[in-house]
């Protein structure tokens, strides 16, 4: 199996579409036509973890954070970024990054924190704009079913939790065939009128490609009208953080024990508390100050990230308990997601997880 195979597939699951302006996901070392002799995942990427692909006879190495993020000028083996690059060429390592875009799609990276501490109802808690579009076409009302399938086929029509999603109204279509032309309906140069069907569909942008394609093959003109808008709409799987509820209230000590123990977290930075239940929960894996207004917006009570500032906390205001619970600690299940769905995709190719511990940070106790 090629490494092109095994990242076609993750980026069916997130686009690199949906990767923030500032990252760097995808493949950063290698060359996708490559056999694949085996796959090891990690959250980041050192010399200990690639010593580890060698010894397993793993050409390719799957991390969330890329291991190249800022532009690099210099690849002499200086600082830890170039030495494992050199390493890596020099060993056909491939090196594939699966970040923002695995963290903004809802069943990623944060939804796989909300089903470590039990999270239902999860929504995303801030929507990206602009990743929907909308497909207008005209075809003749009999060939309206077929293509209307062909469509949903490909991807298109999904509204929220309702699939095969359209809208159609009938109307007269126009044209003149012109010398060369083979058309379905109507005579070489006569003006032509044809009962056809406008088919709305809306789709995700990434798709745009793929459900095109399918409109063209399964409609009966030579050439096909239609149009593609994009909207302003909010996508409502795509995008940063998420919110969900515990199946009952928790006292905050209570929560915020489960949360130590579910991560194994040796200390957890957060705001005051203010003696209330928490049940609303929204979450950010990685650094998430970003999404504070939105968190106290969304009226959680709680809002699990990592990275905050010492002026961070102060935006808690007593309308929300912010809780630091450490970047690695809260991204380090990642692993276990991209492993589970390799797995089920490939069931009998050899994917493993690091055994190596990359958290950078240490604790005195």
């Amino acid at each position: 199996m090629q490494i092109s195979h095994i990242i076609n597939f993750l980026e069916t699951i997130a686009p690199p579409s949906l990767q923030e302006s500032y990252d760097n996901a995808g493949l950063i070392t290698g060359m996708p036509e490559w056999e694949c002799t085996g796959a090891i995942i990690s959250l980041d990427i050192t010399e200990d973890v690639i010593e580890e692909a060698i010894q397993n006879n793993c050409n390719l190495l799957i991390a969330h954070h890329p291991i190249v993020f800022k532009g690099l000028k210099r690849i002499n083996g200086k600082d830890y970024v170039s030495r494992n690059i050199i390493q890596a060429i020099k060993k056909d390592l491939a090196i594939y990054a699966i970040h923002t875009n695995l963290d903004n799609v809802i069943e990623g990276v944060n939804g796989k924190i909300a089903k470590m501490i039990g999270l239902s109802d999860c929504q995303v808690l801030m929507p990206q704009v602009g990743r929907l579009k909308k497909l207008i076409c005209f075809v003749p009302e009999a060939q309206l079913s077929t293509v209307r399938e062909s469509i949903f086929a490909a991807g298109a029509g999904q509204i929220g939790r309702y699939a095969g999603c359209s809208f159609s109204v009938s109307g007269t279509g126009s044209f003149t065939a012109g010398e060369g032309t083979n058309p379905y309906v109507g005579s070489i140069g006569q003006q032509h009128f044809e009962k056809e069907a406008r088919l709305e569909v809306v789709f995700p942008a990434h798709i745009q490609g793929k459900v095109v394609s399918a409109m063209i093959k399964a409609h009966p003109y030579e050439d096909v009208a239609y149009d593609i808008y994009t909207m302003d709409n909010d996508h409502p799987e795509y995008g940063s953080g998420l919110t969900g509820l515990l199946a009952k209230p928790m006292e905050e000590n209570a929560f915020l024990g489960l949360l130590k123990e579910t991560f194994q977290i040796p200390v957890i930075r957060h705001s005051g508390l203010r003696d209330k239940p928490i049940q609303r929960v929204s979450l950010c894996g990685g650094a998430g100050s970003f999404l504070i207004s939105n968190a106290i917006a969304n009226k959680s009570d709680i809002f699990l990230t990592a990275d905050l500032k010492y002026h961070d906390f102060f935006e808690a205001d007593d309308r929300i308990v912010l809780a630091d619970i450490g970047h690695f600690e809260s991204e380090q299940f990642t692993t276990d997601l991209v492993y589970g769905l390799l797995k089920e995709k490939f069931p009998t190719f050899a994917v493993l997880k690091t055994g190596v511990n990359t958290n950078p940070i240490n604790y005195f106790f």
